[in-house]
């Protein structure tokens, strides 16, 4: 197993990468290669943004760089933790301790209150949130004359900054955002962004987000594209404009079976 030390933290550990990614799903006529040998880093301390057309790989690449998916063939690592070498239990543990998630579905509990649902990870694994940290945090989401409320009484923006906390609560290594202002309005998504942020310069977090949207990439230190399941291009500062440049220089192809399952 390939083992090289990547850009990214203080030690030179990335916060997150895959080395020599491969996904399939199928097999023979209806086999679909979602990633096909890409090797990127995540570094610590750094927002960085997935895009490409549909059925790139990006959702793909997600998931398996987050431990929520198993590639075929390669590495995923959080930190130096090869996630490959880890039993359920133990890679549970991983999520659960190292990593937060952001969604486009804000997955709230609804019959818990705002600070139920930001602590409820930390509650059912036994723990408690360090006190200071989430004092600190409430007010950087800006939610907390709205700790008593359930999400129901909270607009959508509201509801995402909700669950962007909720990530933040355990102080993970590293947020994975998966589209996480698609459901939301501009304002809304912009105040969203924000807060990623800001999680990124003021808390010193790591965050890793999906995107099809050229304006929330805009949000990233850096933009990594994929196409056809293959890393194809980086961006350093990136702007709106610069990253729908670089989207519409894809070549226009047919709806394939892996853009079918990236859409699904």
């Amino acid at each position: 197993m390939r083992t090289a030390t990547v850009p990214g933290g203080d030690d030179g550990v990335a916060a997150a990468r895959v080395v020599d990614a491969v996904k399939v799903y199928g097999r023979g006529d209806t086999e679909v290669r979602a990633l096909d040998g890409v090797s990127v880093d995540f570094p610590a301390g750094r927002f960085t943004a997935i895009m490409g057309p549909s059925g790139s790989g990006k959702s793909t690449l997600m998931h398996c760089a987050a431990g929520l998916d198993t590639l075929t063939s390669g590495a995923a690592f959080i930190g130096g933790t090869s996630l490959g070498a880890l039993d359920d239990r133990r890679l549970t543990l991983l999520r659960r301790e190292r990593v937060g998630f952001v969604f486009q579905a804000f997955n709230l509990i609804p019959t818990l209150t705002v600070a139920e649902n930001i602590t409820l990870p930390q509650d059912l694994a036994g723990g408690r949130a360090d006190g200071a940290w989430l004092d600190g945090l409430i007010d950087v989401v800006g939610l907390r004359d709205r700790l008593h409320h359930r999400p129901a009484e909270l607009s959508g923006g509201q509801q995402q900054r909700v669950a962007v906390a909720r990530a933040l609560a355990g102080r993970p290594d590293v947020v994975f955002a998966d589209e996480p202002t698609g459901n939301l309005d501009s304002r809304s998504g912009e105040e969203v962004l924000g807060l990623l942020g800001r999680a990124v310069r003021e808390m010193n977090r790591t965050v890793v987000m999906v995107t099809h949207d050229p304006v929330a990439a805009a949000h990233a230190d850096e933009v990594v594209f994929l196409a056809d399941g293959r890393l194809v291009d980086r961006m350093e500062g990136p702007t709106a404009d610069r990253v729908l440049d670089r989207l519409k220089s894809f070549d226009a192809r047919p709806l394939t079976a892996a853009a079918l399952r990236e859409e699904s």
